[in-house]
């Protein structure tokens, strides 16, 4: 027997959290009726439906995905834009991307169909690290350099202590290569940050997650995380809560 909202999460279609307020809206059913409570344990022969959706346990599966620029960061778009679901075509689970990359970011995001497990990285108080590394129109001081790490005042609060070096420069273009690394994960922060520095941002991508990295993978490349590296994550995760 397992709580209803953990049902729903493993079988891929949202979070805990969301699972529960699905639940509290009532959009769920339990052979039939509709439930609203939290509490509520269901076994392996109980019918669930979420909108008159059955759910069906999946087997959880874990990918690292390279995303290409140019890739929207979800399973489908209005727009009719190529979103990150387009290469997981062979995958029968219903998966999603854990977090978001800008459209114009390339880099490592993870994809699963675990929403327990998606929404224990994503939560703020876990803090893990990701880093990025930007190309930037102009070549930042050593005191500005300093303002990254220390935090820079945006619209929505001051950003956390990071972490940046600069990488290389080249003078005659007037670029230089900086790599940062948060843990924060407001809509582009990177981005944001470089701007209120007053410098443009001409190429992101976001280089690591935590234990992982883009290592021998290429834009569009997906490969499946080991047990061990889903092992990895979640520890790191538990460990900063």
């Amino acid at each position: 027997m397992e709580r209803l909202q953990k049902v729903i999460a493993h079988a891929g279609f949202a979070s805990r959290r969301k699972a529960e307020e699905m639940i509290l809206d009532g959009q769920v059913k339990v052979n039939g009726k509709t439930v609203r409570e939290l509490g509520i344990k269901v076994s392996p022969t109980d019918k669930v439906e979420v909108n008159g959706i059955p759910v069906e346990s999946e087997e959880p599966v874990y990918f690292l995905f390279y995303k290409p620029r140019g890739v929207i960061s979800s399973v489908n778009d209005e727009k009719g834009r190529k979103v990150i679901t387009d290469f997981f075509g062979e995958i029968k689970q219903r998966v999603y991307p854990v977090g978001r990359l800008d459209y114009d970011t390339s880099g490592l995001i993870i994809v699963t169909n675990d929403g327990e497990f998606a929404n224990l990285l994503m939560h703020p108080r876990n803090e893990i690290e990701k880093t990025y590394v930007a190309k930037i129109k102009g070549i930042p001081t050593r005191e500005e350099i300093r303002k990254l790490e220390k935090g820079i005042m945006l619209e929505d609060g001051k950003t956390a202590p990071a972490r940046a070096k600069l990488t290389s420069l080249d003078k005659k273009k007037e670029t230089s290569i900086i790599e940062l690394t948060i843990h924060e994960g407001r809509n582009r922060q990177v981005r944001r940050m470089f701007e209120a520095l007053g410098y443009k941002v001409m190429k992101l991508k976001r280089e690591r997650y935590g234990y992982l990295t883009l290592h021998n993978l290429r834009p569009g490349d997906v490969r499946e995380l080991t047990p061990h590296e889903v092992k990895q994550l979640r520890a790191l995760a538990s460990h900063k809560s």
